[in-house]
């Protein structure tokens, strides 16, 4: 049986160049070649619950999508994570995006990216993103990862 591989928010910024407010991966659960589980926790201190809506804070579904993508930048991780080599992952499309239930203030938002199919730099991803085992947002991405030296 495979070891879980748990990667911790030092290491998501070390591979992920996103920043507050735009992280939105806190912590790794799994880390496969082939499927990456991670978490996002939701918290009424989010930047856009201001706004989106303050008497009724939702989760918007444009950054369930992004929290999604990001998970499926760690499929590469196993190959290019522990390199010096640079890693950019560029989405080129997402296709039957489906959103299914609201997210909420305290919810925890538990991603799971599954590799496809690669070919060269192009990677076929299917996510889901899940709260107490309810889908909530669930994408197939298309992306382009292009390696090079630091």
């Amino acid at each position: 049986m495979q070891e879980k591989r748990v990667l911790t928010t030092k290491e998501i910024k070390r591979f992920l160049p996103h920043r507050y407010p735009f992280l939105l991966i806190d912590r790794v659960l799994d880390c496969t070649p082939n499927e990456v589980t991670a978490v996002k926790n939701v918290t009424i201190n989010e930047e856009f619950f201001n706004g989106h809506f303050p008497d009724e804070p939702v989760m918007p579904g444009v950054l369930q999508v992004e929290a999604l993508a990001q998970c499926c930048t760690f499929l590469a991780y196993e190959e290019y994570g522990n390199t010096d080599k640079k890693l950019e992952t560029l989405f080129l499309g997402m296709e039957s995006v489906r959103f299914r239930r609201i997210v909420v203030p305290g919810d925890q938002l538990i991603l799971v990216a599954k590799l496809i199919k690669k070919k060269k730099e192009f990677w076929w991803v299917e996510a889901a993103a899940t709260v107490e085992g309810e889908v909530t947002c669930e994408a197939k991405f298309t992306a382009l990862l292009r390696v090079s030296d630091r």
